[in-house]
């Protein structure tokens, strides 16, 4: 097993290295800061991208490693992956869905790995949006980053991003956004196949 390099001390790394260390205190869901406003202002509040790691056991979410498993932790803003010899555990900080009607929980698994996936906003995007792009093509301005895994849900999907200030926080229409580098190495780790449970 390899480890990457960290040249430099930033909250990326922060975040990364207590999920390493499968910090079990959880932090605040959600931290707020706000700044002094002027006389004639109203105060703003400026929301943190805060992801509290909470390690979890596989065993008290899945019969089997067959194939490996995904956990995603809605509410602590993290995925797990354990491979299925147990020979591989990762936890990832991530991006959640916007809003508990934008959220999905349940089972499901990976049915499709693509790198550089193209984006199509869904039928419900468009009616919230209807001043976005009908098709977006891989590359910096795609919001699935450069590599997604599709899911057995129609429309959802464990991707990257090119927005890092989405991850940590309620940012997704739905899906789970990680920091390129982390769905890279997710990508390389998951199958076809790979159970997903989102708690």
């Amino acid at each position: 097993m390899t480890t990457r390099p960290h040249p430099t001390l930033s909250r990326r790394s922060v975040l990364r290295g207590s999920a390493a260390l499968g910090l079990a205190a959880a932090l605040p869901a959600r931290a707020q800061e706000s700044t002094a406003p002027a006389e004639d202002e109203a105060p703003e509040i400026v929301q943190r991208n805060i992801a509290g790691f909470r390690a979890h056991r596989w065993q008290d979410h899945f019969d089997t490693l067959r194939g490996g498993a995904i956990l995603v932790d809605i509410q602590a803003r993290n995925l797990h992956f354990w491979s299925d010899d147990e020979s591989v555990f990762r936890i990832y900080p991530t991006s959640v869905p916007l809003s508990p009607d934008l959220t999905r929980l349940g089972r499901t698994s990976v049915v499709q790995k693509v790198v550089g996936p193209s984006w199509r906003p869904t039928p419900s995007m468009i009616k919230r949006n209807p001043e976005w792009p009908a098709f977006v093509p891989p590359g910096p301005d795609n919001p699935l980053g450069t590599h997604a895994l599709y899911l057995s849900w129609t429309y959802y999907r464990i991707h990257g991003t090119h927005d890092t200030r989405k991850i940590g926080r309620p940012s997704s229409n739905g899906c789970v956004g990680l920091y390129n580098e982390d769905i890279q190495e997710l990508f390389e780790l998951a199958t076809v196949g790979t159970q997903v449970l989102l708690i």
